[in-house]
């Protein structure tokens, strides 16, 4: 898949059964009776991940767990301890619990785009807003919306999520996806995921996940520098050169497919446009691959799969990045006081939120 995690945030709400048949009902009025199965399986899916979480000391203190887990959930809880002590994130239940799910993703995304355009579709729920994606706890329903979609003419992306994140509304667990991520990885995930937990603005995933990401970029060069050791560090840096190299290639390409979907070029023109730019981001990235990477395969088959909809997920996980880190320098460096600062642009409506966040660029 991609270097970076996706994620997937479930409507928390719909965790208490009469939330859910009100917000059923209210689908039947809206937005049709078929949604009220996709809210069902939402909670359904993930009150059975919550049945099958245990306690890290639990697992800890049986002799049966292998030393390898083992060793990475003591890791974790210090991570855990680290993230409310150095980096101000929410002292909770989330992460102080392990659940093997026995699959190598809790759920499965769907986003998708047009033919000729990035923007990706996006579904409206309660609570959490609209968002440009749709989760699945099973494979092949996800597999049947992305192919109603294609039939539709939308360019779909499938990929499974290791990890997402209730928003606060419940204790998220420790999982078998991710636990065994590199020391540097495991600990940007379990800080991004908490900093959901801190501030969220309905329906502006971009502004969610730059967010979340910024925390995550932070607190995890932090921890590399206070608590890792020589091999975690140099493990990480070689990882990040890759992934900094795979996000500066695709960011630029996508930048280009942008601007030539905007022009007033005629339909047939941008198909052709559009193939050779695939051509010619793909070929690029086999001269990395053979150069600088070394050879590492890792980004194969998400350049194998690129299209429209791969495109259009991008932007959301990084657009606004800068813009927080620079707040960040703009609050002192201090978390709590970063942290209040989001809070209060999350609370504003979007476009004066977005214009107030990049004024921090200048």
């Amino acid at each position: 898949m991609s270097p970076r995690r996706w994620r997937w945030y479930w409507m928390a709400t719909l965790g208490v059964l009469g939330t859910l048949a009100l917000a059923g009902a209210t689908l039947c009025l809206t937005s049709g009776c078929s949604s009220i199965g996709y809210l069902a399986q939402s909670a359904q899916g993930h009150f059975s991940l919550l049945a099958s979480a245990r306690p890290v000391e639990e697992v800890l203190g049986e002799t049966d767990t292998p030393p390898e887990l083992r060793e990475r959930l003591a890791l974790s809880q210090r991570m855990r301890d680290y993230a409310v002590r150095e980096l101000k994130l929410p002292d909770n239940g989330s992460y102080r619990k392990y659940a093997d799910l026995g699959r190598n993703a809790v759920v499965w995304n769907v986003v998708a785009a047009p033919e000729l355009g990035l923007k990706l579709k996006t579904w409206c729920f309660p609570v959490v807003g609209c968002v440009g994606y749709r989760g699945y706890f099973d494979r092949a329903a996800a597999d049947a919306l992305a192919t109603d979609l294609r039939s539709q003419g939308y360019e779909v992306m499938v990929y499974g999520v290791p990890a997402y994140s209730t928003l606060g509304w419940f204790d998220d667990p420790l999982l078998n996806t991710f636990i065994r991520y590199p020391e540097g990885e495991l600990a940007r995930m379990l800080f991004h995921e908490l900093a959901h937990q801190v501030a969220y603005a309905s329906g502006d995933t971009e502004f969610n996940e730059s967010f979340a990401t910024a925390v995550e970029r932070l607190g995890g060069s932090r921890w590399l520098n206070e608590r890792a050791g020589a091999a975690a560090r140099e493990e990480y840096e070689r990882f990040d050169k890759r992934r900094q190299a795979f996000r500066e290639l695709t960011m630029r390409y996508r930048h280009r497919f942008e601007a030539m979907y905007a022009s007033d070029r005629p339909d047939e023109e941008k198909r052709l446009a559009k193939a050779a730019l695939m051509q010619e981001m793909r070929g690029e990235y086999e001269a990395l691959k053979a150069g600088p990477f070394g050879g590492y395969a890792g980004f194969d088959a998400w350049f194998a799969r690129a299209n429209n909809a791969s495109l259009g997920v991008l932007a959301a996980y990084n657009a606004l990045v800068p813009a927080f880190e620079a707040l960040f320098e703009a609050e002192g460096r201090d978390f709590e006081r970063f942290y209040a600062a989001v809070k209060r642009l999350a609370a504003l409506p979007k476009d004066e939120r977005r214009a107030t966040l990049q004024r921090y660029l200048h």
